[in-house]
């Protein structure tokens, strides 16, 4: 399915966030999803897992998590300064301001036509946390995160006390959290205090552990796992599909004359 991409200025309590709208080019309506990016913003790899959740029928918003603190269109390089950077800017924006982000997005998806009403998220390295904060929005169906980073620490965000993992018993969606046994940021001991925390509360969740590094869904780098992300991917889009549903996909003629659906 082809997809058409845009940047919108989503209003949020802390100024207009900068945001990626990914959808499939036929009229719709798609159920929404808001993807969340890596400490590096809305790099390559990241608008190209937006257009792929986009081509499976869905409307993806994927917003600037930083937009407060560096200048809208910034994308941080895959390098130390990079990393260093984005490091400093997670712990430089307060917890409150990552929250009205969240139901900023997903507001902004519900109220347009193309949206059903449906929503979920989804998220990677920083991004898993903040759609896991996302879903202790009610609205929200379904959560997939990707080696979410400091839910176990509770350091996110300037007060470095989120109090994530102590309200994961807001979450009342599907969650779906992956992980890479040999990610060194999320140790066996951090995950083993939150699947507690999740079984303690009654969390509808699944959870899949890989043989894989930090950074192994991410499509640039030595760290990439084609194969891990191909399967991951699919369960991600599994956990979408059963709780989301799928958008009203138009037919559309191959070149050789042929009707076909995606």
């Amino acid at each position: 399915m082809t997809i058409t991409e845009e940047f919108v200025e989503v209003p949020t309590p802390t100024g207009p966030m900068r945001s990626l709208v990914s959808r499939p080019s036929g009229r719709g309506p798609y159920p929404g999803l808001v993807l969340y990016s890596e400490i590096f913003q809305i790099t390559a790899p990241i608008r190209r897992t937006a257009a792929f959740l986009a081509s499976n029928g869905y409307l993806v918003v994927t917003p600037e998590i930083y937009h407060e603190i560096e200048p809208a269109g910034t994308v941080l390089a895959y390098d130390q300064a990079g990393a260093d950077k984005g490091n400093a800017n997670k712990i430089g924006k307060p917890v409150a301001g990552y929250d009205s982000d969240a139901r900023a997005a997903l507001d902004y998806l519900a109220s347009r036509k193309d949206c059903t009403g449906r929503l979920g998220v989804m998220g990677i390295c920083i991004g898993g946390h903040l759609a896991f904060r996302a879903a202790m929005n009610p609205d929200v169906l379904a959560a997939v995160c990707f080696y979410a980073t400091d839910i176990h620490k509770g350091s996110l965000g300037l007060e470095q006390k989120d109090g994530s993992l102590e309200r994961a018993g807001e979450i009342k969606g599907e969650l779906l959290h992956i992980w890479g046994r040999q990610d060194p940021h999320i140790p066996l001991e951090g995950r083993v205090k939150l699947h507690a925390r999740l079984e303690e509360v009654g969390a509808n969740f699944q959870w899949i552990e890989v043989n894989g590094q930090h950074a192994f869904l991410r499509d640039e780098g030595p760290r990439y796992d084609p194969v891990l992300a191909r399967l991951c991917l699919g369960f991600a889009l599994e956990v979408f599909h059963g709780r989301l549903g799928s958008g009203q996909l138009t037919a559309a003629l191959g070149s050789a004359g042929v009707i076909s659906n995606h």
